[in-house]
C-alpha cells in the first residue's frame, strides 16, 4: 500500500512527469493534492498499470483530488532548455495550475528546483511509494499518451499510437527512412549513429 504523505502537512502536492526519454512530442507533468485519508488499492506507479487501469484511475483522481493540474512543455522548448530543465519547468507550471496552494511538495526523482517559497522533497521512485506522486504519474502519462495517439494519424509510419514517441526500433527505423517531423526533439540523439538532418 502506498503512503499518503511524506510531510506532516495535509495539503501536500505530489508531482511527476511523463515522456522524458521520448524522441518526439512534449514532456508532460502533473501535480495532485489528494484529500486526507484518500486510499485506492489499485493506485501505483503508472508504468506498472495497464492502459485500461490508468484510464479508470484518471477519472477517480480527477473526481476526488482536492486539486490537480497538467502541463505540457513542447519539443521546441525542450530543445532550447534541455530535457531536465523542461521536466522541472513542466512540474512548476503544473503546480502553478493548482487551484489549492500546496503547503509541501513531493517530487518523483532526485532533481528539482525550488518552487516559490514552498518546501519540497525529491523521492527516488516516488511514484511507487506515495499516493499523490502515483496519481500525478497516472495523469501525466494518460494525458501524454492521448496526445501522442492524436498526432499518430499525421505520421502513421512512426507508430506513435503504440510507442508514444519512445525510441523503439520501429520508431528509429522510420526516422532513418523518412527523416524527422516538427514533433521530434532535434537536440536528442535520434539514431544510434546520428545522421545529419536538414531542419
Amino acid at each position: 500500500m502506498l503512503l499518503q504523505n511524506y510531510s506532516e502537512y495535509k495539503l501536500e502536492a505530489g508531482t511527476d512527469e511523463s515522456g522524458r526519454g521520448c524522441l518526439a512530442g512534449p514532456v508532460v507533468a502533473a501535480a495532485v493534492i489528494l484529500p486526507d485519508g484518500f486510499r485506492h488499492s489499485l493506485l501505483n506507479d503508472s508504468k506498472q498499470l495497464t492502459e485500461r487501469r490508468r484510464l479508470e484511475l484518471k477519472t477517480i483522481i480527477e473526481q476526488e483530488a482536492l486539486a490537480y493540474a497538467v502541463n505540457f512543455v513542447w519539443q521546441d522548448e525542450i530543445d532550447q532548455v534541455n530535457i531536465l530543465n523542461a521536466s522541472i519547468l513542466a512540474m512548476h507550471r503544473a503546480l502553478d495550475g493548482l487551484e489549492v496552494r500546496p503547503e509541501f511538495i513531493i517530487v518523483d526523482g532526485n532533481k528539482f528546483k525550488n518552487y516559490k517559497d514552498i518546501s519540497h522533497q525529491t523521492v527516488i521512485k516516488g511514484d511507487g511509494k506515495y499516493l499523490s506522486i502515483a496519481a500525478a504519474s497516472v495523469l501525466a502519462k494518460t494525458y501524454r499518451d492521448d496526445y501522442m495517439a492524436k498526432i499518430h494519424n499525421e505520421y502513421l509510419y512512426y507508430n506513435w499510437k503504440q510507442n508514444k514517441g519512445y525510441p523503439t526500433r520501429q520508431h528509429r527505423e522510420a526516422i532513418k527512412e523518412f527523416g524527422i517531423t516538427e514533433y521530434h526533439r532535434k537536440s536528442f540523439r535520434l539514431l544510434p549513429q546520428q545522421l545529419h538532418f536538414d531542419f
